[in-house]
């Protein structure tokens, strides 16, 4: 039976996860982190302020956070330190930051399991855009999300287009740093990827990966809606995995 720490757990996602947990047959929610909630209990486990509280309550296997971007890489740092593993689905953190986290990680010998999204689709997504990256030279990526949406891009998006970076820098006629006029208006570049983010009502979270290959395209899609149950079954399988892993696995789909 995995003991079970979720922070964030009054979240929109958060609850969803903690209610996931609670109702698993190999899980036991053990104890949650919610500032508004400390002090009470969430499904019988009870609630802390911050994880270090978390961390000198009852004994827990896998912390899952789904917080803040703020707070999540100190979330990790303190778990990892104590010895826990990690299932990270707070956005974000950088490239840069997920090579401490794994260090980290290596050195304690707990496993970190990150992901820009735990939604099965959205995996699918990243896979198959990894995959046409190979093939296609020219490919550039869009993010939709709430206007609320306080990180750009989100942690999907960073997540796509550093790992898609990695795979091959994309085609340009123009470097979109040069270009005349207003170059911001050619998106954010992360790890040579053009990446373009939308805020606008109506849109929860939305990635499209577009590629060109001669006078042809290929477009890839996730599409989420309004229902945060759709991270649960991604998540909980990520926690079941994160026990037999040391250092970070990023990415759902590396665990399909």
């Amino acid at each position: 039976m995995l003991r079970i720490c979720v922070a964030g757990a009054t979240g929109w996602t958060g609850s969803a996860i903690a209610e996931a947990v609670a109702t698993a047959e190999d899980m036991a929610l053990v104890s949650c982190v919610a500032r508004r909630a400390a002090g009470s209990e969430i499904h019988g486990a009870p609630c802390f302020a911050t994880v270090e509280q978390a961390l000198g309550g009852p004994e827990f296997d896998v912390l899952i956070d789904y917080t803040a971007p703020g707070a999540i890489r100190a979330h990790t740092q303190a778990a990892v330190t104590a010895g826990r593993a990690v299932v990270v689905g707070t956005s974000g953190l950088t490239a840069a930051d997920y090579d401490e986290i794994d260090t980290a990680a290596r050195a304690a010998g707990v496993g970190v399991v990150a992901s820009g999204n735990f939604a099965l689709t959205a995996a699918l997504m990243t896979r198959f855009s990894l995959m046409a990256a190979e093939h296609l030279d020219w490919f550039e990526i869009l993010d939709y999300a709430k206007p609320g949406k306080i990180d750009a891009p989100t942690g999907t998006a960073r997540e796509l287009a550093e790992r898609i970076g990695e795979v091959k820098q994309p085609a340009f006629e123009v470097d979109p740093a040069s270009v005349k006029g207003e170059p911001g208006l050619r998106g954010g570049t992360v790890n040579g990827v053009q990446v373009h983010s939308l805020r606008l009502p109506s849109y929860s979270a939305t990635v499209t990966s577009t590629f060109a290959h001669g006078n042809s395209r290929l477009t890839i899609t996730h599409d989420a809606g309004q229902d945060a149950t759709i991270y649960a079954d991604g998540t909980l399988l990520a926690v079941r995995r994160v026990m037999e892993i040391h250092g970070l696995v990023r990415g759902l789909d590396n665990l399909l």
